[in-house]
């Protein structure tokens, strides 16, 4: 069966029973309605071979609307080849007024009845809509006569809600009970897919014949067409899914079925279908404007009479009308309900094909209007500028403020391509010079930050030359700054800068300081401007604080701080006292960014976390700004020195190149690192081989890493081209003045690289001289770190004696206890003792990264002088902690030492449920129970010390603070923890107290 005669069993029977009845003499009118597309005349073909082969003699006629201006051409088709029929029709037509049973139609009549009295007849009729005048009213009259003749009169027509009302059908005037009207309903979607997998005659994937069916619309006149498009195609090459577009789809009968479509729905509808079409975009930009919630104008859950109102605008089409057309059009299928439930075309093939036959210019006059009636009812700016994007350049400003809206809530959403475009389109309309500055500004920056320099440059560099408002002026310059800084050339960013200051800053000493400032900060990025601008900004500094600012005060401390000058207490000090004076909005960023990194440095991490997060929400992160990736780089830092290494590795900028640069940044260095320390060297060393660092710009992020490529080759047995890195990385950062360990210690990195090589007086100079600069800035981390290195380089007692000192230094920063340490007891450490609720937690203090390195080297100290049972105390201990933070590496180099000393390789866990002894368990869970250390002491008969210790030793492995934390650990970690293993007994272990309670 065709697709047309489908589902059309009902019809053919009636048309059967109504064929019976008229040979019996009682004639009437079978009326086939439908929609375009439905298959009438397929199914009137197969009445017309019903009738034939039940002996009916078949007259056909077919109009069109080429004929309807030809009287009787109808009916004409109908008798022509009858005997009679030229003296029936005659050569003239009939004179005005004559009445309908005399004349032309009178001898037409008996024409008929002539034919009727020798066989019973058929009269097919297809589209009868189209049908001339005359012969509409001859048929309707002829319905009116045949009840008593053996004449079935079967007419099909169309009938479709279309925009422009159509004209009254056939059958309006005649009474019921002449006619038999049937209306041919859309082809189901069970019958869609049966014909498609039989038509195409292979195995057709299931979203193929999905995709066939909802572009068929239910329609057998677009299923069939799309069917021969299909047909073509050999089996390996047929697709596994429909195109959306039909270039791609060949030979191109679809199209043409759809453009029949339209053109027998007429001009008015056929523009309202094209413009559904121009705004019917995909779900994902509803899901950006916002839209998928019901957030639209017209306010409330519904999408209908706000659609359909912007439809008839856009089309110029009846408002009144277009609601019911789109109703109509999704019961046929041809559309249906999209997100929101606002109707869509069923398949994006059958949108394009509406579309293919429409000039760009009308499409985009469309999408203009669409975006007027968008913006008079109050749609979302990007909801209007996406159409305006479609649209030619509108010049008028509404347009301009429209596209600026939406570029603007774009990059609060951090969807910089699409600000990218709305900015690029903004360029199209009209603005005065100053506006359009802003505007290339951004867009600069934007493009320089997301797509290449190569693009961006040249933006920010016309924003300069054009008028605007100092304010403004300083932005760009301060992008275009930034950018050619990250590029190598930070003399020439200078310039540009001072250029500013001298020709357009007269009178604005605020906006003066933000540009001095910022000429600072992008020294950076090159030795010997650096020292220039610092020698300025400190004689200027001397003589008029005022001058430079509260921003440029900090950059002060800032470079005294790495210059070794200063101390971390005084800079703090400093830092805290400019943070409380009012700053300007454009320099507060400068002082923001620079007073992180000196908390940084100075080991007040929470501090120089929550100036990072007020930093960065007060940047733009659309305008490119040198501090807006220091403070990055410090957030980077900051994770960094609490030893997250999953939170950096986690961290998708971390391992991302920085656009527009070929040399590694700051987030790469420490990527490098955090990879080694967690045993992932094969990536590590792919890292660093992505770089060529043959000739790279010489900027304090070079220096970073090559320190993090020397951590790199040291961890994997190459001591000699570490000390390389770190010596390299060391005359870098003392061309910038840059002498201080706080930002990378190559000092201690390269005396460790001296004494693996066997150089221990080198080791010890550099190890001195660190210490010595440590000293002066005076912080936990730097000075441990300093002390514990020139132990290991000093060796034996006084080399112990500086190993033990570091240790205590680093648990002093991190306010913390442990338990085995002879020098750090309970009574010293009051958050332990008694009662008490609070205890430092392994991974979570500044110095953790310190510490570990610390307890390792103490513990070989030990082992050295024969202290083994100190030594293992120190060496487990740094195991743990190791384990705590996931430094694989680390705690490897804890085990080595452990077994070295000669104890036995751990066998089980170091952290956690499963590392607690029996006697830790039972004295946790009885804290857990809210007893006091003393009531645990009488209980178990046991010495309020030892319970003490025993309770610190199992905060540190369960990685808790407070007692109150201890039921939830307990609970949470026995649920994740294996078994235990072996471990002294409860009573054996209470035994070994008691042993050493009295001792």
């Amino acid at each position: 069966m065709s697709v047309a005669l489908r589902e059309r069993r009902e019809e053919l029977e009636l048309v059967a029973a109504e064929a019976e009845r008229a040979r019996a003499g009682a004639g009437r009118l079978v009326l086939l309605r439908g929609a375009t597309g439905t298959g009438r005349t397929a199914l009137l073909e197969a009445v017309a071979e019903q009738a034939d082969a039940a002996g009916m003699r078949v007259l056909r006629a077919r109009c069109s609307p080429d004929h309807t201006s030809v009287p009787f051409g109808a009916v004409f088709q109908l008798l022509a080849h009858g005997p009679g029929f030229d003296s029936a029709a005659g050569e003239e037509p009939d004179p005005p007024g004559t009445p309908p049973h005399r004349g032309r139609p009178a001898r037409l009549w008996r024409l008929l009845r002539s034919y009727a009295d020798d066989v019973p007849l058929l009269v097919a009729v297809d589209d009868v809509h189209l049908a001339d005048e005359s012969s509409r009213r001859w048929l309707v009259e002829a319905v009116r006569r045949i009840d008593r003749l053996p004449v079935l009169m079967v007419v099909t027509e169309r009938s479709q809600y279309d925009i422009d009302p159509p004209a009254d059908g056939l059958v309006h005037a005649l009474s019921p009970a002449l006619v038999r009207t049937r209306t041919l309903a859309p082809l189901s979607a069970d019958s869609a897919a049966e014909l498609v997998r039989s038509a195409l005659g292979r195995p057709v994937p299931a979203e193929l014949v999905d995709d066939c069916v909802r572009a068929g619309a239910g329609s057998p006149l677009l299923l069939r067409a799309l069917l021969d498009d299909l047909g073509g195609t050999a089996a390996e090459d047929a697709p596994a899914a429909l195109p959306d577009n039909c270039a791609a789809l060949y030979p191109g009968s679809y199209a043409a079925a759809v453009s029949w479509w339209l053109d027998s729905a007429g001009p008015t509808t056929t523009e309202v279908a094209r413009a559904l079409a121009a705004l019917d975009d995909d779900e994902k930009a509803d899901e950006k404007a916002g839209e998928k919630d019901g957030d639209s104008a017209s306010g409330g859950g519904g999408h209908g009479d706000a659609d359909a109102e912007l439809l008839a605008r856009t089309a110029g089409a009846d408002p009144a009308r277009v609601p019911g057309w789109l109703t109509a059009m999704t019961g046929l299928g041809l559309l249906r309900p999209g997100p929101g439930g606002r109707p869509r075309y069923a398949h994006p093939l059958l949108r394009d094909a509406v579309l293919s036959s429409w000039s760009g210019a009308l499409r985009q006059a469309a999408h203009h209007r669409a975006a007027e009636a968008m913006l008079r009812r109050g749609d979302r700016a990007e909801a209007v500028a996406g159409q305006l994007l479609r649209s030619a350049p509108v010049g008028e400003a509404w347009a301009t403020g429209v596209l600026l809206d939406a570029a603007d809530l774009a990059v609060r959403d951090d969807r910089s391509d699409d600000a990218l475009v709305f900015l690029r389109r903004a360029l199209d309309e009209p603005m005065p010079d100053a506006r359009r500055s802003v505007v290339l500004t951004e867009l600069g920056s934007l493009e320089y930050a997301t797509v290449r320099s190569t693009a961006g440059i040249p933006r920010l560099a016309e924003a300069m030359r054009l008028p605007g408002l100092p304010r403004d002026r300083v932005r760009a310059a301060v992008a275009l700054g930034t950018a050619l800084a990250r590029q190598g050339e930070a003399r020439v960013a200078i310039d540009v800068l001072r250029g500013l200051e001298n020709e357009h800053l007269t009178g604005h000493p605020d906006l003066v300081r933000t540009v001095q400032t910022a000429s600072a900060l992008l020294s950076d990025h090159d030795p010997g401007t650096r020292r220039e601008v610092y020698r300025w900004l400190r004689e200027t500094a001397e003589r008029s604080p005022q001058l430079v600012g509260t921003a440029g005060q900090a950059l002060l401390v800032r470079y005294e701080s790495t210059a070794g000058l200063t101390s971390a207490a005084s800079a703090m000090r400093r830092i805290r006292a400019l943070l409380a004076q009012p700053a300007d909005p454009l320099a507060e960023g400068f002082l923001l960014g620079t007073a992180a990194a000196v908390a940084q440095w100075a080991d007040q991490l929470d501090e120089a976390d929550r100036l990072v997060r007020r930093g960065l929400a007060g940047q733009r992160t659309s305008l490119l700004h040198p501090m807006h990736l220091a403070l990055l780089n410090v957030r980077v830092d900051i994770a960094a020195a609490r030893g997250a290494y999953a939170e950096l590795l986690d961290d998708p900028v971390v391992l991302s190149p920085v656009v527009g640069r070929l040399d590694p940044a700051n987030a790469q260095a420490h990527a490098l690192i955090a990879l080694v320390e967690t045993g992932r060297t094969e990536e590590a060393t792919a890292l660093a081989d992505g770089f060529d660092l043959q000739n790279p710009y010489d900027s304090w992020e070079l220096n970073r890493f090559l320190y993090a490529r020397g951590v790199l080759r040291a961890a994997t047995g190459d001591p000699a081209g570490a000390l390389g890195d770190f010596l390299e990385c060391g005359r870098h950062q003392s061309a910038r003045d840059v002498v201080s360990p706080v930002v990378t210690p190559w000092r201690t990195a390269s005396a460790e690289c001296h004494l693996a090589l066997g150089r221990p007086r080198q080791a010890l100079a550099l190890a001195e001289e660190e210490l010595r600069l440590a000293t002066v800035w005076n912080t936990p981390r730097v000075l441990g770190r300093a002390l514990r290195v020139l132990g290991t380089a000093t060796g034996g007692r006084r080399g112990l004696d500086l190993t033990d000192r570091a240790v205590r230094v680093l648990r002093e920063g991190a306010g913390g206890v442990s338990a085995g340490t002879p020098d750090v007891t309970p009574e010293a450490a009051p958050e332990a003792t008694a009662d008490g609720d609070g205890i430092a937690a392994p991974g979570s203090e500044p110095v953790e990264t310190e510490l570990i390195p610390a307890l390792i080297a103490q513990g070989r100290g030990l082992t050295a002088v024969g202290d083994r049972a100190r030594a293992r105390e120190a060496l487990r201990e740094a195991a743990e902690r190791a384990e705590r933070l996931g430094a694989v590496r680390m705690r490897a180099a804890a085990e080595a030492a452990l077994r070295e000393g000669g104890a036995r390789r751990a066998t089980t866990a170091r952290t956690g449920s499963g590392s607690l002894t029996a006697s830790e368990r039972r004295i946790a869970e009885l804290a857990a129970q809210s007893r006091t250390n003393t009531e645990i002491a009488e209980l178990l008969h046991l010495a309020r010390r030892t319970v003490e210790t025993h309770l610190t030793s199992a905060y540190r492995k369960l990685g808790i603070r407070r007692r109150a934390e201890l039921g939830a650990a307990l609970t949470d970690a026995g649920s994740r923890s294996g078994p235990t293993g072996p471990g002294p007994g409860p009573d054996r272990d209470r035994d070994r107290h008691r042993r050493g309670t009295q001792a």
